[in-house]
């Protein structure tokens, strides 16, 4: 199939390449031209406005979007609204709250244009090991963008989870899922490091053993290790830890209906604790956005 990719950041330029190696032909626009130019190398097409973008596609156009929620995201779609012709698709791939996806499948469908939400779970590691893709939109969309699916998940690694802003509500609560985990996995070496055993264990080790059987293993588990064996106290990098909205949007979903989420709430709050006092959990946290999604750390300065 042919698509435009709109955003080519951590995630973005991955994707990108990953629909280029199942042989889709891909038309690529970044506001930097020095993006599109690496693009260009792995076989895309370049665009160095939308209106060219728009130009380089045969309709029913299929633009997907890799922006940050919220303006940016607002902002190119108005621009591409004069652009486009009835029929096109536009595929919002961020992390946009799921009501802003319901305003713009209705506010697009007046143009006779289409809108599908695509919450997208993979980090910088998708390339390689390919992205869970969570759908919202409708079904006949879904079937036919299907192709662009199977080539960016794992096998059995996407779904349709409903109408207009399902794929995004899914997202945001595996997000909210993802940020008690951490907590979790960062309370649990605070208390090692603190304890009589500590100047004996080998963290990365621990996690390791951790993975091999136990019901605590996972992905988040192999990253840890991964980070221990660059930094095996993770002096270098302070336990400062932001967030990117999900977890707010799932806390405040719960609390609209009245389901107790208390872990995920906690560490929520712990984030926001982490950038006034410094604790070993916080940096591990830290240490894990940085190993699954190449999110930036505060490096300890001397």
């Amino acid at each position: 199939m042919q698509v435009g990719m709109i955003g080519l950041g951590r995630m973005g330029m991955n994707m990108a390449a990953r629909l280029l190696r199942g042989r889709h032909k891909v038309v690529a626009y970044n506001r930097t031209p020095e993006k599109v130019k690496e693009i260009v190398k792995k076989g895309a097409k370049g665009a160095y406005s939308l209106k060219e973008l728009v130009e380089k596609l045969k309709p029913p156009r299929i633009l997907w979007l890799m922006l940050p929620a919220g303006k940016p995201v607002d902002d190119t779609i108005e621009s591409l609204k004069s652009l486009l012709e009835k029929g096109d698709i536009i595929v919002d791939g961020g992390n946009s709250f799921y009501k802003d996806d319901v305003r713009r499948e209705r506010d697009l469908k007046l143009s006779g244009i289409h809108y599908v939400d695509v919450g997208v779970s993979g980090g910088i590691w998708g390339l390689k090991a390919g992205y869970c893709l969570m759908i919202g939109g409708e079904k006949k969309l879904y079937k036919h963008l299907e192709p662009l699916f199977k080539t960016l998940a794992p096998k059995g690694g996407y779904l349709y989870c409903g109408h207009s802003g399902a794929g995004h509500f899914v997202k945001m609560v595996h997000n909210g899922i993802e940020y008690g985990m951490m907590s979790a996995y960062g309370e649990g070496f605070e208390i090692l490091s603190a304890s009589p055993y500590a100047s004996g264990l080998d963290f990365a080790k621990v996690a390791h053993l951790w993975n091999q059987g136990s019901v605590v293993r996972s992905w988040l588990l192999e990253l840890a290790e991964t980070a221990f064996k660059k930094d095996k106290n993770l002096s270098g990098i302070e336990g400062y830890v932001e967030d990117s909205g999900e977890g707010r949007w799932t806390v405040q979903q719960a609390i609209d209906t009245a389901v107790p989420a208390p872990v995920i709430t906690a560490s929520l709050f712990q984030r926001f604790r982490s950038r006034k006092a410094e604790s070993f959990s916080d940096k591990l946290l830290a240490a894990l956005r940085k190993e699954f999604g190449g999110h930036p750390v505060k490096k300890k300065t001397k």
